[in-house]
């Protein structure tokens, strides 16, 4: 139950990390399911491309492929929107990270 509760509120965060990512440089999603581990995330490919797919659905990621290596790649960038949510996100959660930290 621990886990389901947690892994909710997670998925926030890794939003915010997606975004921050994607205003930095458009990134891939193998790229980010291995940078997510970096932080001490799992996220599977099963998991990760359907948050990607609905963070583009609702407009704050784009979407472009790329030929790599003769394999086409689909990157993901942030958008006009995404911009706004991110500096939203990070003006509220740097509040709460005031308030709760030990």
């Amino acid at each position: 139950m621990q886990d389901k509760i947690l892994r909710k509120l997670f998925l926030g965060f890794i939003q915010i990390h997606i975004l921050h990512h994607a205003k930095k440089e458009p990134f891939y999603g193998t790229w980010m399911i291995e940078e997510l581990r970096e932080h001490g995330y799992d996220m599977s490919p099963g998991t990760l491309y359907p948050l990607l797919h609905d963070m583009e659905a609702k407009g704050v990621l784009s979407k472009t492929d790329k030929t790599v290596e003769g394999k086409v790649r689909k990157y993901y960038g942030i958008t006009d929107l995404g911009q706004e949510v991110l500096d939203e996100a990070r003006k509220k959660a740097y509040e709460l990270f005031k308030e709760i930290k030990e």
